[in-house]
């Protein structure tokens, strides 16, 4: 599952971070690495972007760079 699928109040862990180059490294660098809980607080009413919340503060991506993020639900295995 991707951090695209969550929906809004869903809980989730960071298990991969995909893309290449830059758009990787961006990603990495706003604090999506492994093993980090991420949080869907908003999405936007036509769909992107969505808003989230991790490490203590708001994060706002567009849902193609989060189609780029797998993530798995806590009741998940």
């Amino acid at each position: 599952m991707t951090l695209n699928d969550l929906g809004i109040g869903k809980e989730a862990v960071i298990t991969a971070v995909n893309g290449e180059g830059a758009l990787r490294l961006r990603l990495l660098d706003m604090g999506l690495i492994l093993g980090t809980k991420v949080k869907v607080i908003k999405i936007a009413p036509l769909g992107d972007p969505i808003e989230i919340t991790l490490r203590g503060y708001q994060l706002t991506i567009r849902r193609e760079h989060a189609k780029e993020i797998c993530v798995e639900s806590e009741g998940e295995s």
